[in-house]
């Protein structure tokens, strides 16, 4: 919607009232006028918009101080459907979520990124229309799609800009795919930068600066400043893995040598212990396995990754100052072994003032990270004021 066309709502549009009941609380006409300031047949106009859009609808009568009780209205979070996909190097998983981000279906299997774009879209779609089934909804029911994938994406366009694991990848038009089945806004951002949403959304709520550490296959940081996530020019900010780890030559598969990802990975992890005589562990898995059936080797290699982590994390802590660090991915599985290197490098090696309240913990939510925040990208900009109000203008369903 032109700027012009958008001063047509006013100051508060509908999609800038609907921000006052996203919070699901059924309010009155009354109730929002003392809110916005506005006239309350402005308000009156605004609602009747909503409800037009499916977003909103009543809720019953509030308890009347004489005459007629007024009527309530309520966001209606389960009037439409939002698809969730959180891709890996070696897994995907797919979701089903209704606009306040609550899980209504989901299913998660092997899947390798690398056999490129068109098989993994298409199995992503295959197994949305199943899980369509599964709790009896419609495919016209579908609103948005979010998709995390492990590399580099030009947030703007939705294209993979260059990832390092992903062949075939590199440029594809995910978005324009996805429009020849679906008609629906298409959000897609690495996986590293959904599941920070998805933590910082669904348990920390209260902190505005926060970086997401994952540690699996590869390793990466999604950097959540003032409340806002932050992408890059590329689409690369929060790439740590590929920092030099002080002392160490391995070469790293991006070409140089020493990365963090390079030692601390867990594939490198995992090669170490195979080294050691470990000879059936492979992946990151593996890794945490050993470690929690008390194998001092694998302790010791998930300490000394911690260590590692935290030697590039300390220099992230000095320069961003966050409230949180969360570690997540499948490496943080184990937990204390992994943090307790991480923390004894960062309170040892940043200022006490940039930790003097700096908080290291695990990840709240765990492997479901990636899917809350796939739905959370999409979400937020299928529910923001702009995005409404276009909805509303052009005489379409809203969400």
């Amino acid at each position: 919607m032109a700027a012009t066309e958008r001063r047509n709502f006013g100051i508060y549009g509908p999609g800038d009232l609907f921000q006052l009941l996203r919070d699901g609380r059924p309010r009155t006409r009354a109730e929002l006028v003392e809110a916005t300031g506005l006239a309350r047949t402005t308000v009156a106009s605004r609602i009747d918009a909503l409800l037009a859009s499916g977003l909103i609808g009543p809720a019953g009568e509030a308890a009347s101080s004489g005459g007629r009780p007024p009527a309530r209205f309520v966001f209606r979070a389960e009037s439409r459907l939002i698809l969730a996909a959180d891709v890996g190097g070696g897994h995907a998983k797919v979701a089903l979520a209704d606009l306040g981000g609550n899980i209504l279906a989901r299913h998660a299997e092997s899947r390798r990124v690398s056999d490129g774009p068109e098989p993994m879209l298409g199995w992503i779609i295959e197994t949305a229309l199943a899980l369509l089934s599964e709790i009896g909804r419609r495919e016209d029911e579908l609103s948005a799609v979010g998709i995390g994938l492990p590399g580099p994406v030009e947030f703007s366009s939705g294209r993979p800009n260059n990832p390092p694991i992903m062949p075939g990848w590199d440029g594809f038009d995910v978005p324009g795919w996805f429009a020849t089945r679906w008609p629906v806004p298409v959000l897609v951002d690495n996986d590293v930068n959904v599941m920070a949403l998805g933590e910082v959304y669904e348990h920390w709520h209260e902190a505005q600066d926060v970086l997401f550490i994952k540690m699996a296959t590869g390793i990466g940081a999604g950097v959540i400043c003032s409340g806002r996530l932050e992408r890059g020019s590329e689409g690369i900010s929060g790439d740590i893995g590929h920092v030099k780890v002080a002392g160490d030559e391995i070469e790293c598969r991006c070409g140089n040598r020493g990365c963090l990802e390079a030692v601390a990975a867990g594939p490198a992890l995992a090669a170490g212990l195979r080294a050691a005589g470990h000879e059936a562990v492979r992946t990151s898995a593996d890794v945490v396995d050993l470690a929690a059936s008390g194998d001092l080797a694998a302790i010791h290699a998930l300490r000394q990754a911690g260590r590692d982590v935290g030697e590039v994390l300390a220099m992230c802590v000095n320069l961003l100052n966050p409230s949180v660090v969360v570690f997540g991915g499948a490496l943080a599985r184990a937990g204390d072994q992994l943090l307790a290197g991480a923390r004894e490098v960062v309170y040892r090696r940043s200022q006490p003032l940039a930790t003097r309240r700096l908080r290291i913990e695990p990840s709240r939510a765990g492997a479901d990270a990636g899917i809350l925040g796939a739905s959370r990208l999409a979400i937020d900009h299928l529910l923001s004021p702009q995005v409404i109000e276009d909805d509303i203008a052009a005489g379409q369903p809203a969400g």
